[in-house]
């Protein structure tokens, strides 16, 4: 997955819309209408801040449905998806939770996204909608039935769970991309706004070889600088939403304080490599 392919930048960031309950959900509030207007207003916050690209999930829905949504969810997020990407070029991702990852292919199929986040791709983990067993053979499959480009992001050990076993992090990382077939990982940490560490996230990019590694909860402007040095782009919501807090619309601000201290954070370790470069090229000369 080249990530310049799709996004304009090779560490992207990519901010998240929380959409409010949809209809059949407990918290539905009876208005569609409601619900497209706060995601175009936090999707066009999110762009104004400079992220690189959205990913819009069903996120006030839960509690949810460990397996398949109820159709209605796949035809509002459709139809709001579609809003969203009428209203901001940006490139758009989708995530239906809990793990309904066919779901997400065809809504993204369909309006032309790029790419689906899918928290369980492989092996099973005890949740708190019971086990959730990963389904690669079922979603590439339907892919390719498709005859869709849309990427993978696949979580590696999600948050909000616990695998069955004590898998390595290692092997989970080689497993769900050689064996799932992923085009990027997302390692999180244990629950919504909090980070995985940066060991976590150095073993996970020397797994994963090449194939992208995101950042995929708790990242905020103070921890970025750190965490993005062992990873290749950031998926953000939390810490860009007002006073940090997760039920609270997205802040123009956040947005843009994170963004530019992402932003410094790669050109300074762009410049150190290049520097490093050329120190040793350098030396070689001066050794002839």
């Amino acid at each position: 997955m080249a990530l310049q392919n799709i996004f304009k930048s090779a560490h992207p960031i990519i901010g998240v819309v929380h959409l409010l309950p949809l209809p059949t959900s407990p918290r539905w509030g009876g208005s569609l209408k409601t619900v497209i207007d706060r995601a175009e207003q936090e999707a066009a916050a999110l762009a104004a801040g400079g992220v690189d690209g959205l990913i819009i999930e069903n996120f006030f829905d839960a509690p949810f449905a460990k397996d398949q949504v109820d159709p209605v969810v796949v035809s509002a997020m459709s139809l709001i998806v579609q809003r969203i990407m009428t209203l901001v070029p940006l490139p758009v991702g989708i995530n239906v939770l809990r793990n309904d990852a066919k779901s997400a292919m065809a809504i993204a199929t369909c309006v032309g996204a790029q790419f689906i986040r899918v928290n369980v791709l492989t092996g099973v983990m005890a949740t708190d909608q019971g086990l959730i067993e990963g389904q690669a053979h079922q979603l590439l499959r339907y892919r390719r039935e498709l005859g869709s480009d849309v990427k993978i992001l696949a979580d590696v050990l999600v948050k909000h769970a616990r695998p069955l076993g004590s898998p390595n992090l290692t092997t989970a990382v080689q497993e769900t991309i050689e064996r799932g077939l992923a085009d990027g990982i997302i390692l999180s940490g244990w629950a919504t706004g909090s980070p995985p560490s940066f060991e976590d996230l150095e073993l996970a990019i020397n797994a994963a070889k090449g194939v992208p590694v995101f950042i995929g909860s708790g990242a905020s402007w103070e921890n970025i600088p750190q965490l993005i040095q062992a990873a290749n782009g950031v998926i953000v919501a939390s810490s860009l939403k007002r006073g940090g807090a997760v039920e609270n619309r997205v802040d123009p601000i956040r947005v843009s304080r994170f963004v530019e201290a992402m932003r410094r954070s790669v050109a300074n370790r762009e410049s150190s490599v290049t520097s490093s470069k050329s120190s040793v090229a350098l030396g070689s000369e001066s050794s002839l």
